[in-house]
Parts: structure tokens; sequence; C-alpha cells
């Protein structure tokens, strides 16, 4: 287990074989959090400038980290496999350009499962687990960038819901 500590609060990570778990807890009630993960217009305030979000599932979880560009740096094709109304978010990952070979593969691709629990009216957790890893070296570099992704993203999400002011992740190096 690794913590973190970040802005005030505490990211923590915990790598079981080739799973990284992350965690947050931010300072705004359970339905804004859940909102921030499941409304187009939102998720591009903190995660991604272009996004296609369809709430239901089987519907569209893509994220375009270069907006208008639909060949490169996004997760075209993604699509949420399951979703309890603010308790569980799960969908289809696709990882960036660098490990397009390895990582997307439809009908291989990995999954992220996001769950939120209400610590009171005001405060909420929200857990981020990336499953399906591959156990081999060519996976190693990705599951290490995916490591310090999640760690970004969710920073990225306490800030933009605490003070409004999301960085947007995982942007290419120009």
């Amino acid at each position: 287990m690794k913590i973190f500590t970040k802005g005030g609060f505490v990211l923590t990570t915990i790598t079981n074989d080739r799973t990284i778990i992350n965690e947050v807890t931010i300072n705004a009630p359970l339905h804004l959090v859940w909102y921030a993960w499941t409304i187009s217009e939102r998720v591009s305030e903190w995660f991604a400038p272009e996004t296609v979000i369809e709430a239901i599932e089987g519907g569209a979880y893509e994220l375009y980290f270069i907006p208008g560009n639909k060949t490169g740096m996004n997760t075209k094709g993604c699509k949420i496999v399951k979703m309890v109304d603010e308790k569980e978010l799960r969908f289809t990952w696709k990882g960036p350009d660098q490990f397009e070979s390895i990582m997307n593969i439809e009908n291989e691709l990995t999954t992220v499962n996001v769950s939120f629990e209400p610590v009171d009216t005001k405060t909420t957790k929200v857990i981020i687990e990336h499953t399906g890893f591959k156990e081999d070296d060519n996976w190693k570099e990705a599951f290490e960038w995916h490591q310090v992704a999640w760690s970004g993203v969710l920073s990225s999400l306490k800030s933009a819901l605490e003070k409004g002011e999301g960085s947007l992740c995982c942007q290419p190096v120009k």
C-alpha cells in the first residue's frame, strides 16, 4: 500500500497483482460526485475536454483528450458495463496511444469500476478499481502509467468539485 498526501488530502494506492485501486474523499454531496462522472458536460470539466457519456448500461463512456481528434488519445468505443445509481459505475477502458497495441484490442479491454460511498451528507468517498492488466512485461509500463494517471484524475475531480478548478489530466505532451 502506498499513501500519498497531495494538496491537503490523502490518496491511497493499493496494488494487488494487476489491479490499481485508488480512492479519495471529496467534500461534496454524493449526488454531485455522481453527476461529475455521469454527465458529459461535468466530466469534461475535470477529466477530458470532450466526452460522450450515455449514462445507461451499454451506453458510451468515451473521453477525447484532444478535442476533435477521433483517432488518437481517446476511449472511443468504450461502454458502461454496469451502473447502479449513486453507488457504482463500471466501464471499459482504452489506454493512451503509447499502449494502443496492448490495451486497445476489442474484447480484451481493461475495466474501470468507480464506487461511491457517502461519508456524511456533505462528503463522498470515491474508489477506483482498474482491472485487466496482464502479467507480462509489455504491460508493466502501462500499469505504472495508469497508477500515476488515476491519482491525477482523482486530484482533478476533487479540485473541480471543491474549488471549481479541475485540471484536465492525461493531456498529450506537445
